[in-house]
């Protein structure tokens, strides 16, 4: 028996590399995936392909009715290193957990399963990670390409620590699939909160940066694909949401207060009767406004103020623009009227905003 140590184990030359032990891998990539097989090979394949081998790919089937199981046991069959765990569905934040769950390295790498992992990519962040011990989480810049791979655009975030830790208060400056964190850390937070539906990932970067520093290289490390289906454009409503309430929940844990989010179980609906007195109070009176429908709403919510109404965030303006759309056609004129009104003041605070909102709708 010829026995070598590699990447990862101990293997038998002698009989076919068979492993004689495996230590654990140095990273443990977390794949969600709910009928992505569209894409899959291609993420599957762009993290094969890494310079650095040293990993474990966790891909957490969430309940798909495609062809992704297929395509996923084709995976695990031909790579020793791919590991399939098939849930019913649960939604995303259920399967991210599932894959921080169960994996067996000290360095937690994301990736989505239409996104795609630059060759460099995890060689680059274990490089940066073992340099910066300080450093509990560590994204990249990002190159935006739509449905057929053609470039949409570039996401170049800050990178150092200070601006970051800045810029959070406001904003993700994290590309999701770029991201690359200590497992200990993200284990000891209990994850991402369910709750906090399409902003699970900001309010766990919220969390971990008030526990330990956090960066971006400035590299373009992955390729995030934009479509119809993704997140930000299918929920949109719900993560705008979400982003306020992980924001407060933020704001109440840096005053030194309980964190008033542990106590969701679910993610919170701004129409319910329970909403009024709790701690997203305005928040819910703000987007029981955004949320009518595209046609002429049949009841009439409270409008916000002027100054709320400038306040918002860009993609808070987008939906404003929506609702003001939809507010204008209603056949009570008082409100048509004020809505009209209420969409030029938008225009003047950001118009760019608001025409590509309403053009969007229209077409």
């Amino acid at each position: 028996m010829v026995v070598v140590t590699g990447l990862s184990g101990v293997w038998d030359v002698g009989n076919g590399m068979a492993p004689l032990s495996r230590a654990p891998p140095r990273v443990s990539v977390v794949m969600p995936n709910h009928n992505g097989g569209l894409w899959l090979a291609e993420a599957v394949g762009s993290l094969l392909g890494q310079t650095f081998a040293d990993f474990e790919l966790l891909i957490v089937d969430d309940g798909s009715t495609d062809d992704s199981p297929e395509l996923l046991a084709g995976f695990a069959r031909d790579d020793p290193r791919v590991r399939v765990i098939a849930q019913p569905r649960q939604g995303l934040a259920a399967a991210l957990n599932r894959g921080l769950e169960e994996a067996a390295a000290p360095l937690l790498a994301r990736l989505d399963s239409d996104d795609i992992a630059r060759p460099l990519r995890l060689e680059r962040q274990v490089a940066f990670m073992d340099a910066h011990p300080e450093v509990g989480l560590v994204g990249s810049w990002a190159l935006q390409i739509d449905v057929n791979g053609r470039p949409r655009g570039r996401r170049a975030p800050q990178t150092e620590p200070a601006a970051l830790a800045r810029d959070l208060e406001r904003t993700n400056p994290f590309v999701h699939s770029s991201v690359m964190a200590r497992t200990a850390p993200l284990r000891c937070l209990g994850g991402y909160r369910a709750a906090l539906e399409a902003a699970e990932d900001y309010d766990l970067w919220l969390r971990l940066a008030e526990t330990t520093e956090v960066a971006n290289l400035p590299e373009y490390l992955v390729s995030y694909r934009m479509h119809d289906a993704g997140v930000s454009r299918r929920q949109s409503l719900r993560q705008a949401f979400s982003v306020r309430l992980a924001r407060a929940a933020a704001e109440a844990r840096r005053a030194g207060r309980c964190d008033p989010a542990a106590d969701l179980k679910a993610p919170p609906d701004w129409h319910a009767p329970v909403s009024v007195g709790s701690f997203y109070d305005k928040d819910a009176a703000l987007f029981r406004w955004l949320d009518v429908p595209t046609a002429p709403p049949a009841d009439c919510a409270a409008p916000p103020s002027r100054e709320t109404l400038l306040g918002l965030s860009h993609a808070e303006r987008r939906l404003a623009a929506l609702a003001l759309f939809a507010r204008s056609r209603s056949r009570d004129r008082g409100e048509a009227r004020v809505a009209r009104g209420m969409f030029l003041r938008l225009c003047l605070g950001r118009p760019r905003t608001v025409v590509n909102a309403v053009w969007s709708l229209r077409t």
